[in-house]
């Protein structure tokens, strides 16, 4: 299930929404800072004026008389809203003003201490407790003021603080709107000549952008310049390069294809003459002579399929092979190559074996020869005793041509490189014989009949090599015709035990 995209916040919204986010939380601090203050300040007024109203009230109850007393903190509490206890040294509560009795068993503290905060029913309240002067001296007046959980002031400086916000934050986000739209608005230009240079038709290397501004972006685009300018450099020392090389690979392929054949005519002949002296016409031969002659012929015939490999694979290269195909039974192609692997292998406890039985594909029955040839031959070539097992058998739209070996086999690290040109095993260089070309032809051969070649292999138990060759027509092919040297798209890889 395909991952749905995440949804973004637009960019030209967001720089405005961090504005307002960090202005909100802002004004928001000041306000919680300003009530902090304020209440800090309402308590100090508080405990100001508790202590004010109970030095006044307690001077004057020093000169009252006891019976008038009552009535001077009645009205002093009446006319100021704070609450008064007056009581004597034990704690008593003489006279009660407040307004209930929830306060007294707080009275012996509020003596000891002298000042400070409490909760009654007008709610937090700052006390102050005070002794009477003489005459009057032993009884103590304590006087509770309240400390409001909102200041007063509080609303003032809500609505200030809104209002200054207000003001500032809509400053500020518009501001930042149009920074935000200026530097997409640089982007999305960036961006489209960007997009517009990864078209097909456009010029691969590009072209330099103006830059429009000196900030981040005016940067990103001078980055981009230089880029452009260095692959630009790049595209043009590459042209040269691979104008330089095909220049030199076609000079190559005329050079070894106008070599092998001047080779060619002349080792024609001399194979031609071998074979005259070797029928005995002009007179028998002595053993040294057969011999000699002998060793002529087998080298002879090396030196021409090895320059045959080097016009195959010169052709190969240059796209002038040309595959014939057309149905035709893979069983008596194999029967053949068979047949001469086995004069090879007479030298050798070396048994050549084919089973299977007829199989048809859609194929140039010369070159399926050169195929099956060459891997057989390698599998003699390397295989000292044993057997050589050569398998032709159907499969679903093809045929699999199965050759396995019991040799030394094929060191992981080695079994892609023996299907590369020139390539050869330690043991090959050794001994000097062939060019490495042989697989590599192979390769090249069977991909061209859209087929596919697999190597299995365990060193010291042999190798097997399975070709897959179609058996039937491509797709858009209606009659015969001819293959080019183009790798067309092979069969699905088969998988061999």
């Amino acid at each position: 299930m395909a991952e749905k995209p995440r949804r973004t916040l637009p960019f030209l919204v967001l720089a405005p929404a961090l504005v307002v986010v960090v202005g909100v939380l802002a004004a928001a601090g000041i306000v919680v800072l300003g009530m902090r203050e304020l209440r800090l300040q309402s308590d100090d007024a508080a405990a100001l004026r508790a202590e004010l109203l109970c030095s006044t009230l307690a001077a004057r109850l020093s000169s009252a008389s006891p019976e008038s007393r009552a009535a001077l903190i009645e009205r002093a509490a009446t006319r100021s809203g704070a609450e008064f206890l007056l009581v004597d040294a034990a704690g008593k509560v003489l006279f009660d003003a407040t307004q209930g009795a929830s306060v007294a068993r707080d009275v012996s503290e509020a003596m000891r201490l002298g000042e400070g905060k409490t909760e009654t029913e007008l709610g937090r309240t700052r006390f102050q407790a005070v002794t009477l002067p003489a005459p009057a001296r032993g009884l103590t007046l304590i006087a509770y003021v309240a400390a409001p959980e909102v200041p007063f002031a509080t609303s003032s400086l809500v609505g200030s603080v809104a209002t200054l916000t207000l003001l500032l934050m809509g400053a500020a986000a518009l501001v930042a709107f149009m920074l935000a739209r200026d530097v997409h608005s640089d982007v999305a230009y960036v961006r489209q000549r960007i997009a517009a240079m990864a078209q097909q038709d456009h010029d691969p290397a590009g072209k330099a952008l103006p830059v429009r501004s000196v900030d981040q972006v005016g940067l990103l685009a001078t980055s981009f310049n230089v880029l452009v300018g260095r692959f630009a450099a790049a595209e043009r020392a590459y042209g040269q390069d691979l104008t330089g090389a095909l220049a030199y690979d076609r000079d190559r392929s005329a050079f070894l294809a106008a070599l092998s054949h001047e080779l060619r005519t002349p080792l024609n002949a001399i194979l031609g003459f071998t074979e005259v002296l070797l029928s005995e016409v002009d007179g028998p031969l002595s053993p040294d002579s057969r011999e000699n002659l002998t060793v002529v012929r087998s080298s002879g015939e090396h030196l021409r399929a090895l320059i045959g490999d080097i016009l195959d694979l010169s052709a190969l290269e240059s796209g002038e092979l040309r595959l014939h195909p057309e149905l035709c039974d893979i069983y008596p192609i194999a029967a053949e190559v068979v047949r001469e692997a086995r004069v090879t292998a007479a030298r050798k406890p070396l048994d050549v074996q084919l089973s299977g039985g007829p199989a048809t594909a859609y194929a140039d029955a010369r070159r399926v020869r050169q195929i099956i040839g060459n891997v057989v031959g390698n599998a003699v070539k390397f295989t000292e005793r044993g057997t050589v097992t050569v398998r032709i058998e159907p499969r679903d739209g093809g045929v699999n041509i199965i050759v396995s070996d019991t040799g030394p086999g094929i060191a992981p690290e080695d079994r892609e490189a023996i299907f590369q040109e020139y390539w050869q095993s330690k043991d090959e260089r050794r001994r000097r014989v062939g060019t490495g070309l042989g697989l590599a032809i192979t390769r090249r051969l069977v991909q061209m009949h859209r087929g596919f070649i697999d190597l299995r292999s365990e060193l010291g138990k042999g190798a097997t090599f399975t070709v897959v060759l179609p058996s039937s027509k491509p797709p858009a092919q209606t009659g015969r015709a001819s293959y080019s040297g183009e790798t067309p798209a092979p069969l699905a890889e088969v998988k061999t035990a």
